[in-house]
């Protein structure tokens, strides 16, 4: 494989500010993810980590393999693997899963109860490893409300690794921190424990969830989960900057259908990127409706 001739003053494992900036644009091209200045020597690192796996003699020529080499894809997957965050665990934030469960789910219920078709879609946008997608179905699957109603749960991320790992269903400790009495019912309802410690979720709810590789970015994949009721987005937009933020909302706000709900972190607010939401005061928590 051939690449442009290296400036030599590139080479080893020095990052300069020209090549900085060209790794932060392109990976800000394939996950809206902006890493600024003070991220400058943890990009650093797992940029080294890469570049010495592939046994490339410097940063600026694992720059030139991300654009060239015939395996270019294969590679920026595994880049973006390194650098995305998966911070995630079972029933994360309690009161918005209440929410979701004691209010919006029978509103939306009550507000369609003259649909024939009886059809629940929601979205966990930025699922990492699936806990979340997974805490959503446990808390619904045999609801009152949704007697008769076919309920489809649609996750996604960008990250493959933690994909797989959603997929397998299989989790340590760490995935059941924080966790309150009221949920430990159902981790001894719907998993069961493997050989080496951890616990496997029961085929039951890992089948009713459906991951999928997706860039919130990009609308036209998108367009694939049809129309939503719920969309939950929780300490994603975190890591991009205001306008890739702008360009997700945009994408929620076109898949939720009317009356549909966005369900973000409790540190996240559409303050100053969107006012065609509507923030809603429920008893639980506070939602965006479209």
């Amino acid at each position: 494989m051939r690449y442009p001739p290296l400036d030599s003053s590139q080479t080893g494992e020095v990052l300069s500010d020209d090549l900085f900036y060209a790794f932060v644009d392109l990976i800000y091209r394939h996950t809206g993810i902006r890493f600024d200045k003070e991220s400058r020597f943890v990009l650093q690192r797992r940029l080294v980590h890469r570049m010495r796996a592939l046994g490339l003699p410097s940063l600026e020529r694992y720059y030139y393999h991300l654009l060239y080499h015939p395996d270019r894809e294969r590679e920026m997957d595994h880049l973006i693997d390194l650098v995305t965050t998966h911070e995630t665990y079972f029933f994360r934030e309690k009161r918005q899963l209440k929410c979701f469960v004691e209010e919006i789910v029978p509103l939306l219920v009550q507000e369609r109860r003259a649909d024939p078709h009886r059809v629940l879609r929601i979205w966990s946008a930025g699922c990492s490893t699936g806990e979340e997608p997974y805490s959503i179905a446990m808390l619904l699957r045999g609801l009152p409300a949704l007697a008769g109603w076919q309920l489809f749960i649609f996750a996604s991320d960008i990250s493959s690794r933690a994909l797989q790992v959603a997929r397998q269903g299989i989790y340590g400790p760490s995935s059941f921190r924080d966790m309150e009495p009221a949920y430990e019912t159902y981790v001894r309802q719907y998993f069961e424990p493997t050989p080496d410690g951890k616990l496997r979720i029961r085929d039951e709810i890992r089948q009713m969830v459906l991951f999928g590789r997706v860039n919130l970015l990009d609308s036209s994949s998108l367009a694939l989960y049809g129309w939503l009721d719920v969309i939950f987005c929780r300490n994603v937009l975190i890591y991009f900057d205001t306008e890739a933020k702008k360009r997700a909302i945009q994408n929620f706000y076109e898949r939720l259908r009317p009356g549909g709900f966005l369900l973000l972190g409790h540190s996240e607010s559409l303050l100053g990127l969107d006012s065609r939401f509507q923030l809603v005061h429920l008893q639980n928590d506070m939602v965006y409706r479209k």
